[in-house]
């Protein structure tokens, strides 16, 4: 697939990167806590979901360590994904060194307002070392605290000059106006190129974001990849909503002869209201030739995409509605050595699904039917209604530009 820099998206491709998996909590929490311990100058944190806990206490517990060696540390947290936080939590951050910012808490009276989201993941560590995916500061994530029913999650460990943009990206998000963080870049990203261990060149990657309003270029970039896919579309993702346009870009792609599969919960989902909504769709998606898979020891969490040598990870699900509402970012990758590692982790996780064949989904019981179409009613009304409001709230906004420049 070849890959050229676009004009429309905020970062371009950058060669020299190196790039790697990290599966579940109890690969990617210990190398996350050993980067915190060993920052120097800054630690810059954006979660969505953190929640007290054990995890949360490790992670609170080495960020207070970092700060008293004299690491500035900055952390963004979303006002709804941290409800779970304790205020005594939230006292343990309460130092010096520590700036801690809330996106959007939640407020009374502000109506659909309160569905703007921060659901970025990234930890970046002294504009160095970066880790992205869809991980939570939670014990949801933890095999050793939940060993039952973790949930399976993928995060990408990032070295290379990738590293800035999601520096950049993080100052950019801050959402204290007149604060902003001080982050310096590291010109060294860009003077090493970052090798692999073998000596061969870095890997090419671009960190994409999605601005809820302003910008979409995970969308953009998503329905571009699923048009010029030649092999294989592979979409692991936690929930899924689809667009009309991406359930035809799957539908077509599937009629063409591209083997196109959708790895998705099964039973285990902390949200079986948005399980049964996107259940309405697998039908015509099987008529097409789209395999579906649902994953069934546990809760799958990650959000990855595999096209041919292109794949992103990040922390954006591949539904209509978490593109719409939220701030996302993800890590792409095109490389053919990185695609096959992918690839590898998309057959492990196969293997413990069950497939949904046509025949059986055309037989299911009715009270299924019925959920499925229950909350896709609710799910359709719900999406124009928001849709419609955000119009209106665009045309406020662009007539009272107008007055104001009339005015001056």
């Amino acid at each position: 697939m070849t890959t050229t820099n676009l004009t429309d998206f905020r970062f371009p491709w950058r060669e020299g990167n190196q790039f790697r998996l990290l599966l579940n909590g109890d690969q990617f929490f210990p190398v996350m806590l050993d980067a915190i311990d060993s920052a120097n100058t800054y630690i810059a944190l954006n979660m969505y979901l953190m929640s007290s806990g054990v995890v949360a206490d490790r992670f609170i517990d080495a960020l207070q360590r970092a700060a008293q060696r004299g690491v500035s540390t900055y952390i963004i947290l979303d006002g709804y994904g941290a409800s779970g936080l304790h205020k005594k939590d939230r006292e343990r951050l309460n130092h010096k060194n520590i700036h801690l910012a809330f996106y959007n808490p939640i407020r009374y009276g502000r109506w659909f307002n309160n569905f703007f989201r921060d659901h970025r993941k990234l930890l970046l560590i002294d504009g160095k070392l970066a880790f992205a995916g869809g991980v939570g500061i939670t014990d949801d994530f933890s095999p050793a605290d939940t060993p039952a029913q973790y949930w399976r999650e993928t995060v990408i460990e990032i070295k290379g000059p990738c590293v800035d943009d999601w520096r950049r990206l993080f100052i950019e998000s801050w959402p204290v106006q007149g604060s902003m963080p001080m982050l310096p870049a590291s010109p060294q990203l860009y003077q090493d190129q970052n090798p692999g261990s073998d000596g061969a060149p870095g890997q090419l990657g671009r960190v994409t974001r999605s601005q809820a309003t302003t910008s979409q270029e995970i969308r953009r970039s998503v329905n571009r990849h699923l048009h010029a896919a030649e092999h294989r579309i592979w979409i692991a993702t936690a929930y899924f909503v689809p667009s009309w346009r991406m359930q035809r870009a799957l539908r077509k792609a599937a009629q063409r002869g591209i083997d196109v599969r959708l790895l998705l919960p099964g039973e285990h989902t902390d949200h079986p209201a948005i399980r049964h909504a996107g259940r309405r769709f697998y039908y015509k998606l099987l008529l097409s030739g789209v395999r579906i898979f649902e994953y069934q020891p546990r809760f799958t969490h990650s959000k990855i995409m595999l096209c041919d040598q292109w794949s992103t990870i990040g922390s954006s699900n591949f539904d209509r509605w978490n593109l719409v509402w939220n701030l996302e970012a993800n890590q792409e990758i095109d490389d053919e050595a990185f695609a096959r590692s992918v690839k590898q982790l998309f057959n492990d996780d196969f293997k413990a699904c069950e497939e949904i064949a046509l025949k059986a989904w055309c037989e299911r019981p009715w009270h299924r039917r019925c959920l499925e179409w229950y909350w896709g009613w609710i799910d359709a009304l719900l999406y124009r209604f928001s849709l419609h409001w955000r119009r209106r709230q665009r045309a406020r906004r662009r007539a009272e530009q107008q007055n104001s420049n009339q005015g001056g």
